[in-house]
C-alpha cells in the first residue's frame, strides 16, 4: 500500500515519515486493510492534506477520528459524501451554523468547499476499522498530526484552531496561542451539544480573527452542487 501526500504537507511531515512510529504505522495499516475493512479507502487518508495545502490553512476543526460506518469517511473530519445520511454531530454542526451565521440547509453533509478555502477538516486518527470507533487510536497517527499542529504553528499568518470535545482540547498544549487564536467547547455530538456546543458562535468568532488580522473570511454557507 502506497500512502503519500500530493503536496506542501510533504515536506513539511518528512520527519515523521521517515520515523520507526511511521513506518510501524505503515506496516500495521498495510496488514487492516488486508484484513478488515478500513475507513476511509486508503486513496483518501490523506485527504484533508490534499485539498487544504500548508500555505493556504486559515482554519483548523480538529476531530478524534472517521466515521466508521459505510460510505461516510472520506478523509476530511465531520463531512460525509454526498448521497450519505448527514450524521448526528454534523446535524449539530449545521444547526449552531445557522443561529451563527444564518446558514441555509443543505442536502449533503460535503464539507470540500471549506476545505477549499483554507480549512483543515483534520481527524486526530486518520483511519479507523469499521464499526469500531478509536479503534486505530495509539498506533502512530497522533504522532503525525501533533506534527502537523506544530508546524502549522510556524504560520506567520494567525491561524484560528477550532477544538471540539476532549480529544481536541488535548492538542491545545501544542498551539502557541501568542501567534494564534483557538476556540474550544464541548463537542457537537447529541450526547454533549447542548453542554456548551450550542450557542459558542465558532463560525462568526472565526471570521472576526480572520478580518481583524487581515485574511478572507470563510463563506461558511454550502452550495447544493
Amino acid at each position: 500500500m502506497s500512502i503519500f501526500i500530493e503536496n506542501s504537507w510533504q515536506e513539511h511531515l518528512e520527519p515523521v515519515f521517515q520515523s520507526e512510529t511511521y513506518k510501524n504505522l505503515h506496516n500495521f495499516l498495510k496488514q487492516e486493510y488486508a484484513q478488515w475493512t478500513i475507513y476511509p479507502d486508503m486513496w483518501h487518508i490523506y485527504e484533508a492534506f490534499r485539498l487544504t495545502p500548508f500555505e493556504k490553512v486559515k482554519v483548523v476543526i480538529l476531530g478524534q477520528d472517521p466515521y466508521h460506518e459505510p460510505h461516510q469517511a472520506h478523509g476530511l473530519s465531520f463531512s460525509v459524501q454526498k448521497g450519505v445520511a448527514i450524521p448526528p454531530s454534523l446535524v449539530n454542526i449545521y444547526k449552531e451554523l445557522a443561529d451563527d451565521v444564518g446558514f441555509h440547509p443543505v442536502s449533503h453533509g460535503d464539507l470540500t468547499e471549506w476545505a477549499e478555502q483554507g480549512v483543515l477538516l483534520l481527524n486526530s486518527v486518520l483511519t479507523v476499522r469499521k464499526g469500531q470507533a478509536y479503534s486505530h487510536r495509539g498506533r502512530g497517527w497522533e504522532e503525525l498530526t501533533d506534527f502537523a499542529i506544530q508546524e502549522l504553528n510556524k504560520q506567520d499568518h494567525r491561524v484560528v484552531f477550532i477544538l471540539w470535545g476532549g480529544a481536541a482540547r488535548q492538542k491545545r498544549r501544542l498551539i502557541d496561542e501568542s501567534k494564534h487564536a483557538v476556540l474550544t467547547s464541548p463537542h457537537p455530538s447529541p450526547l454533549s451539544a447542548y453542554r456548551g456546543f450550542f450557542g459558542s458562535k465558532p463560525f462568526s468568532k472565526t471570521n472576526q480573527i480572520l478580518i481583524a488580522s487581515g485574511q478572507t473570511p470563510i463563506q461558511w454557507q454550502l452550495s447544493e452542487k
